[in-house]
């Protein structure tokens, strides 16, 4: 089985709680990694809302030493950022990410930042003048802009300004069950029409009130119903979130991949959403 999952924090795990991406206890590891026919993977280093900026940048240099002690073959791993704090509110910082060959940029997290608001906050704000310059710099250096966690307005502010496809890395369908992190059936469309990607998130809270494997399927069917089919991919979370008992780990995919084949999509279909959908927009770059 091939896989290409669009967000996890394992590197951020390893570094805050001392585990080995090699072998050690986490959901993704490398020891795992090395059980799929293919995989790339996308490492998210997550930036806390209550981080000021130095702090933003410590944790940042941390996690890129912890990645670079691990020798991992770059083939395989994306390095990603989640959080716009790592910004702070100067536009030269941008200049971290591509030293570092940062791919993707998540613009918030749940709180605010100097970009704009997490979906988390009340009666939140639209993108912010500096917001407009990072878009802008971002899509000029070919880092993909990731509207997972945005308030509604952020999202569709950045829908008018942006000129290059962005993605959800870990994001669900409102339609299937109501939550501020899941995004609407239009926030979905305009995703689709302009070339970006989906990554369905395992997160149990944002899956059903009494999450399990076949509601993880319900959202994929949801987004493959509006067209979805070369688009929607996977953006476990692992190692971020509690996720329903039966897919504990990235070895539990199996589950997923099988359950799809069983509702009747083609291998072709489960492929593109497990790999080729996630391939293909990452090697156009």
């Amino acid at each position: 089985m091939k896989l290409f999952d669009l967000h996890c924090d394992s590197i951020y795990r390893s570094l805050v709680e001392n585990k080995s991406l090699l072998n050690g206890n986490l959901c993704v590891n490398l020891s795992k990694i090395s059980k799929f026919e293919e995989y790339k993977g996308c490492f998210a280093i997550w930036i806390p809302d209550d981080y000021n900026s130095e702090e933003a940048k410590n944790l940042f240099n941390d996690a890129i030493n912890l990645f670079k002690s691990y020798k991992i073959d770059n083939s395989k791993i994306i390095l990603t950022v989640e959080g716009g704090k790592i910004l702070g509110n100067d536009i030269s910082n941008i200049n971290l990410l591509l030293e570092n060959k940062i791919k993707v940029l998540t613009l918030t997290w749940n709180g605010k930042c100097n970009i704009g608001d997490g979906c988390l906050v009340k009666n939140s704000r639209g993108i912010t003048e500096f917001g407009r310059q990072v878009v802008r710099n971002l899509e000029k250096n070919n880092i993909i802009i990731d509207l997972s966690h945005a308030s509604e307005e952020l999202f569709y502010d950045v829908c008018e300004i942006s000129s290059k496809p962005f993605i959800c890395s870990h994001s669900n369908s409102n339609a299937v069950y109501e939550h501020l992190r899941n995004i609407s059936d239009d926030q979905f469309k305009i995703i689709l029409e302009r070339g970006g990607l989906i990554g369905v998130n395992f997160c149990k809270h944002f899956l059903s009130s009494d999450a399990t494997l076949y509601d993880i399927f319900l959202h994929i069917e949801h987004f493959l119903s509006l067209g979805g089919v070369d688009c929607v991919c996977i953006g476990s979370d692992f190692d971020g979130t509690d996720t329903p008992d039966e897919i504990k780990d990235i070895l539990d995919l199996e589950k997923l991949y099988n359950l799809l084949l069983k509702k009747n999509y083609s291998e072709r279909i489960v492929d593109k959403i497990f790999y080729y959908n996630a391939y293909n927009f990452f090697s156009n770059l």
